[in-house]
């Protein structure tokens, strides 16, 4: 694995070189899809503003102290000033602001906007589990992990669904079950399991979806994915933004020509 400069690095026994081509899949965004559900959704001042309040809350519940209780980020995801890429021959991915260490046997789908043919979103699938990967813009100091929760709550209840926080490998989780239906028309829940992490004024979150959560051991099945999510390295770039705008990704030359409808 690559060199942490800070700390020590993480053990990527359980992980491939490089990812098969034929294996990578697009599918386009809307227009205005500027979001993904969950996503911070206010107009909290720029990142770039030193000046913002720090004052504390009157009250911190406890999901706030266990976000606080120490530095979940330890083995990752990076950021790309903690660590150091040419410490191995790991052959990687580079979408320009978020570097992808696949594994053996990955599918990658991206979600493409039309407007400016960003990537918004990655979605790796293993087997019958996906993780869905975006990154957003944060403050430059103090957590917004709270402010998302928050907003992740009330578009849960709009949606007639129930969403728990629990304990999880990078502090608080979440479990979200919404309403939905199959393709042949049936109502289904829809289950998945949020894990955020914030570095330096960045916010990526994973959404993990499929068997690894409907599983009552999902812990095992999510094992191969979350291993994925904290290899992930960010390299935000010093671009000012509004704290929870998307921050899009490039797709790299060595893929783009095998997706659909790119020029050969």
């Amino acid at each position: 694995m690559f060199g942490r400069k800070k700390t020590s690095p993480v053990d990527d026994s359980d992980l491939g070189e490089k990812v098969d081509e034929e294996d990578l899949a697009v599918y386009e965004a809307e227009e205005d899809a500027d979001k993904t559900d969950g996503s911070p959704d206010d107009e909290p001042e720029s990142d770039a503003d030193d000046e913002a309040d720090d004052e504390p809350d009157d009250e911190v519940d406890e999901w706030q102290a266990l976000d606080a209780s120490r530095d979940w980020r330890e083995d990752g995801p990076f950021d790309i000033s903690e660590v150091d890429l040419d410490a191995d021959d790991v052959q990687r991915i580079d979408f320009g602001t978020l570097i992808v260490t696949p594994f053996d046997d990955m599918q990658l789908q991206l979600q493409v906007s039309q407007a400016n043919g960003q990537v918004q979103a990655l979605m790796v699938v293993d087997k019958k589990s996906a993780l869905e990967v975006a990154l957003f813009a944060a403050p430059a100091r103090g957590s917004m992990l709270g402010q998302v929760r928050d907003e992740m709550a009330a578009a849960t209840d709009k949606a007639g669904g129930t969403m728990t926080l629990e304990k999880g490998p990078l502090g608080t989780q979440i479990r979200r079950v919404l309403p939905g239906k199959a393709s042949d028309g049936r109502e289904i829940k829809q289950r998945s399991l949020t894990w955020l992490a914030q570095g330096p004024k960045w916010l990526l979150r994973g959404v993990l979806m499929g068997q690894a959560v409907n599983s009552d051991k999902s812990g095992d099945d999510a094992q191969l994915l979350f291993e994925f999510f904290c290899n992930l390295v960010v390299r935000r770039g010093d671009t000012p933004k509004v704290p929870g705008e998307l921050i899009g990704m490039e797709i790299p030359a060595s893929l783009a020509a095998n997706l659909p409808n790119q020029p050969k």
